[in-house]
């Protein structure tokens, strides 16, 4: 596929290779989520992303945060 050129006869064939297209950048960005939530995880970060309420002001609640 890398260089290679598709020729598309008619609308059917877009549909499918835009079908297909659309699913492997969906998964590729699925793995890498995956891969940053593990990583972040392992290194003991919290990801901007992750936003932590805690109403209650005692030492236990500051600790959860």
């Amino acid at each position: 596929m890398h260089g290679a050129t598709i020729r598309i006869f008619n609308a059917q064939q877009a549909k499918l290779n835009n079908n297909y297209k659309h699913t492997k950048l969906k998964l590729l960005k699925a793995n890498a989520a995956i891969w940053f939530n593990k990583m972040c995880t392992i290194k003991q970060l919290k990801p901007n992303y992750i936003n932590i309420k805690i109403n209650g002001q005692k030492p236990q609640d500051k600790k959860i945060t």
